[in-house]
């Protein structure tokens, strides 16, 4: 009995690390369909023209006379839905290879039925992407649910692997205002991006750090954040006026130099820490990386393959950050920091 838990334990650890990547691939799949203008491929879900497979022009024409098949994008859509639906069966299998195991001490049962509702909601979102019209408060959230996905099949890894070989820890950290702050940041900065790319403000601002040639350029903030634009209008493209746009993508400027303050304080004040300094620093470099490539993407004007790119830096980053606080939260004995608190003294004696 023990060694079938243990063999279904391992499985459930490949079985998350597999959910992980596959989330990272899905996430730039969708990038790439937004990148190519291929959102609305297909005109209706889950099928494309009322077909599981790609139709022939004839009868796409026949289903859907009002929108013209445009077979590359049709399949570009198609294959994201179909890596989509791979990723869904392996949150089912999850679920179900961990039944058997959801009473054993710290298995974490509860945080894969969220997989699961989380994963659900995904779908859902990803319907009304294409019936709303890429309507951009449902591409945002269909974004930010795919980042969800990925950090906890992420934690979910990080939870079994610690299972499957435990190790000596102190008491967990709790959580301070710091962390929040970096965490919150991180998630703001998220979803600007994904406001960013669905209301198409990538290229809003001509040359950096400047916008279009001035520190203060013209700007309508309480247009470009309006969130309860109309429902119905076809959103390729985006409906934003440019000063609109130019509003949007200033903010999320700021909102990067406001992260990489967060994350270099938050380096700092764990830079002794030999457990969770590695980590931290490894964030900040993404970091950087990362606003290169933000910059870069401005300048070259949103290139597909620097777009893919900065794509994956804030999905690195973001698996970066976690990591970086399960190395916090759940540190092991005897390694904590070079300083000497009288607590961690007492856990290395014992």
């Amino acid at each position: 009995m023990q060694e079938t838990s243990e063999r279904r334990l391992r499985w459930l650890i490949g079985l998350a690390l597999v959910g992980t990547v596959l989330t990272a691939v899905v996430m730039l799949v969708g990038a790439w369909t937004r990148l190519v203008d291929a959102g609305l491929g297909c005109p209706d879900w889950p099928g494309c023209y009322g077909k599981l497979l790609v139709p022939d022009s004839e009868l796409a024409t026949i289903r859907h006379p009002d929108v013209p098949l445009e077979p590359y994008k049709a399949w570009v859509e198609m294959i994201h839905r179909y890596i989509a639906s791979l990723l869904g069966l392996v949150v089912l299998s999850v679920v179900a290879l961990g039944w058997s195991l959801r009473h054993r001490p710290n298995y974490p049962w509860q945080l894969s039925l969220m997989l699961l509702v989380v994963i659900l909601l995904q779908g859902v979102f990803g319907a009304l992407t294409v019936t709303l019209k890429l309507w951009p408060q449902v591409v945002t959230l269909h974004l930010l649910g795919g980042m969800s996905v990925l950090l906890l099949f992420f934690w979910l890894l990080l939870r079994l692997r610690f299972i499957a070989k435990p190790k000596p820890v102190s008491e967990p950290q709790r959580v301070n205002a710091l962390w929040l702050l970096a965490a919150f940041l991180l998630v703001m900065q998220l979803a600007l991006g994904g406001w960013v790319s669905s209301n198409y403000a990538g290229i809003a601002c001509q040359g950096f750090p400047t916008c279009n040639g001035q520190w203060l350029p013209a700007m309508d903030i309480s247009e470009g954040f309006h969130i309860t634009q109309t429902v119905g209008p076809n959103y390729l493209h985006g409906q934003l006026h440019a000063d609109a746009r130019t509003a949007i993508q200033v903010v999320h400027r700021l909102g990067a130099l406001l992260l990489g303050i967060g994350l270099i304080a938050l380096w700092w004040r764990y830079r002794h820490w030999t457990n969770v300094i590695k980590p931290l620093a490894i964030v900040v470099g993404l970091y950087v990386l990362q606003a290169a490539l933000g910059v870069a993407n401005v300048i070259m004007w949103l290139p597909l393959w620097l777009a893919l790119l900065h794509t994956a830096g804030a999905i690195a980053l973001a698996v970066g950050f976690v990591w970086s606080w399960w190395r916090w939260r759940c540190q092991e004995a005897g390694i904590y920091s070079t300083t000497t608190h009288s607590r961690y003294k007492n856990i290395i004696a014992q």
